[in-house]
């Protein structure tokens, strides 16, 4: 299937998103760092990070607590947006050993009865099977549908059948701007390539990693709750392969 793009404007409801195919079936990106599979009435996020925070502020570093609220606000108010039947997380759900904000994202996993709730364990979740249980996460280490396979880490080309196409976090990728008289600025992006398809970071406190595309992936980069495609060879990027 070619890929094509639609930009849709409109506020509110599920209209806010620009629509791509990814192997045979139609994704919508969402400006909130997430995709939406409208044929599975599926929501993905990667990389929420959630208990993040209190890591570090157990670790003694002076980290204002209030990135936690903002993440499980937005995760919140997109489940409520889109009203999947099914939330599929692509790994590192929770950042590191148990504190009290797992208790937030049982919360909210109870707060959408409706709504199943998918891990792809990623490097970062190693809490016990008992926690995800408890909470209604059921955990797994790949799902395919279709020809797409969707896991944490993007896998080695190699391993990427052709025709399938692998559907990712783990990177938080980022685009690299560049303007004239040295100007940049790193944005959070969806990336694009031959065998690959890898979502920004959810998480508001995760950190971000410029990307090095080819010449031949596109790029959206999340620009004021607006997609905007690009080319690689307008970021001032050098060639490279994912």
């Amino acid at each position: 299937m070619k890929q094509e793009s639609t930009n849709r404007g409109k506020e509110g409801g599920r209209e806010e998103f620009t629509e791509i195919a990814l192997g045979n079936r139609a994704v919508h990106l969402l400006p909130e760092r997430a995709i939406f599979l409208p044929e599975s009435d599926t929501l993905v996020l990667a990389d929420l990070h959630f208990g993040k925070v209190n890591h570090f502020r157990r670790a003694g570093l002076p980290v204002p607590p209030a990135a936690n609220q903002r993440n499980a606000e937005r995760l919140i108010d997109l489940i409520q947006k889109m009203k999947p039947a099914r939330t599929l997380f692509l790994g590192d759900l929770f950042h590191s050993a148990y504190n009290d904000d797992w208790e937030v994202v049982g919360q909210i996993v109870r707060h959408f009865p409706a709504c199943s709730f998918v891990l792809v364990i990623g490097n970062h979740d190693i809490l016990s099977e008992r926690q995800y249980v408890r909470n209604g996460i059921q955990c797994v280490d790949r799902i395919s549908e279709g020809n797409v396979v969707f896991t944490h880490e993007p896998l080695e080309a190699k391993e990427v059948a052709d025709g399938t196409i692998n559907v990712a976090g783990h990177l938080h990728p980022a685009a690299r701007l560049t303007g004239k008289g040295r100007q940049s600025l790193v944005m959070p992006c969806f990336w694009k390539s031959e065998k690959h398809f890898i979502l920004p970071a959810f998480g508001s406190f995760t950190g971000l990693a410029a990307i090095a595309p080819a010449e031949t992936d596109t790029v959206y980069v999340l620009v004021d709750h607006r997609i905007l495609e690009i080319r690689p060879v307008s970021m001032g990027t050098k060639s490279a392969s994912s």
